[in-house]
């Protein structure tokens, strides 16, 4: 009876850690239980992918780096303690008597505080420059999200596509399918040659490897895509979007203008020439003097005419710290700041030019595209119906093999032409946006 209690346990038990299992799976990638809209994707981004994560402790850093500059400004208190054997010492003779005035030992410790009292602006100047760093971090940040948002979004609709692309190449497939049953029919009853047959058999294979090429580039993508938005390696995607979106503003002198005012890099560009402004003038403040207040307090021994007493001892002084010469290091580093000034000054007028021709060439990529819809729409339109009288035609005898089989390829061929222009126009459309400075990571459009 104990032996069948002991089986029906361990059968239990093996029954709930069996049933258990799917639990702990779906606990893995939660997320994947609903479609995942492009929202959706850019905010899982933004909060899960590493290099996002990297920009905003490098902000932290940039920002302690203000706090760093700033204790300038306050004193600096230090303690110590040391202790140290003197032999011999200095000794006199009085009457026979021998009268030490420094011990053999010594102790000391002591509390001290220093500070500076007027440095001539260069405590401000290592602020200015340190606020600079931390604005440059924060923007550098923004650059991070958009560039990780476009990134995203471009392997999000890619995704989109290759998944419509191998759908269409489906339909292709099964269309040849039925022609080479249809074939193989007419072959057997020998109203067909064996030429029509392996015709249909070359161009099913040839439809099939392309699928497979589709499938490949699809399989890539999503890996892209998961490891883009934090996801499991085997989450599976089930994506929720369209390429139906249209651009608000095509006009080049307004994008253009939006681009000098908010273009994150033009932002950089200009920061890092404040910055560089500010170097050279807390360059040239090294040539300056420096005036130095420090205080201390403590104990120590060898004051007569108790030399091993410890007692209690104040210190305090003013100190003017003038700087004579250096090896020519402070002259060098003027000069360099004065270059790395007039390199920021180019790189901000590189900067501007480089938006405003990225504004054009966006917006004359976008017109591209948009032409290519409106003529593969038409062609899908011509294609389908060419494919349709093909196919009354060669049911009658009236056409060929290659006849029927050239006008499936055509409609093929014309529906993935149709697909890649609507997937290209909303890629130069989100380019468009980057170009101007929309950052994509804050203004995500609404069902887009």
């Amino acid at each position: 009876m104990k032996h069948n209690k002991s089986i029906a346990t361990l059968l239990l038990i093996a029954a709930v850690m069996t049933t258990a299992q799917p639990l702990r799976a779906e606990e893995i990638a939660p997320a994947t239980s609903e479609p995942i809209t492009l929202d959706e994707a850019l905010r899982m981004t933004r909060e899960h992918n590493p290099r996002a994560l990297q920009a905003v402790e490098e902000v932290k850093a940039a920002d302690a780096q203000v706090t760093r500059g700033r204790s300038g400004y306050f004193p600096h208190l230090s303690a110590s303690a040391g202790y140290r054997y003197l032999d011999p010492v200095a000794e006199a003779n009085f009457g026979g008597a021998t009268i030490q005035f420094v011990p053999n030992d010594n102790y000391d410790a002591r509390v001290t505080a220093e500070m500076m009292l007027y440095d001539f602006g260069r405590t401000g100047r290592t602020v200015d420059l340190a606020k600079a760093g931390r604005n440059s971090a924060g923007i550098r940040q923004e650059i991070t999200l958009r560039d990780l948002s476009l990134a995203t979004i471009r392997a999000f609709y890619s995704v989109l596509f290759l998944q419509e692309a191998v759908s269409v190449q489906q339909k292709e497939i099964d269309a040849l399918q039925k022609n080479l049953d249809h074939m193989q029919k007419r072959y057997d009853e020998g109203a067909a040659t064996r030429f029509d047959l392996l015709t249909t058999q070359v161009r099913l294979a040839a439809a099939g490897n392309r699928k497979i090429d589709y499938e490949t580039q699809l399989h890539n993508q999503e890996i892209a895509l998961r490891r883009l938005c934090g996801l499991d390696e085997q989450a599976p995607l089930n994506l929720s979007g369209s390429f139906d979106i249209t651009v608000a503003d095509k006009d080049a002198n307004r994008l253009a203008a939006a681009a000098l005012e908010q273009r994150p890099e033009l932002m950089l560009a200009r920061e890092n020439l404040k910055a560089a402004s500010y170097k050279k003038s807390l360059a040239g403040k090294e040539f300056l003097p420096k005036i130095v207040g420090s205080a201390s307090w403590g104990t120590a021994n060898g004051y007569m005419p108790d030399i091993d007493k410890m007692r209690t001892n104040v210190a305090a002084g003013v100190e003017l710290q003038v700087p004579i010469f250096d090896g020519f290091g402070r002259s060098a580093a003027l000069r360099e700041a004065a270059a790395m000034k007039r390199s920021a000054e180019q790189q901000q007028l590189d900067t501007e030019q480089m938006a405003q021709a990225e504004i054009r060439q966006s917006l004359n990529d976008l017109k591209s595209s948009e032409q290519k819809i409106e003529t593969t729409c038409l062609q899908v339109s011509q294609a389908d119906l060419a494919a349709q009288h093909a196919r009354i035609r060669y049911d009658n005898g009236l056409a060929t093999t290659l006849d029927l089989l050239d006008a499936e390829a055509a409609l093929a061929e014309a529906e993935l032409a149709h697909l890649q222009a609507r997937y290209e126009y909303v890629l130069n459309a989100y380019d468009v946006r980057r170009a101007s400075g929309d950052l994509i990571a804050q203004k995500q459009e609404k069902g887009s």
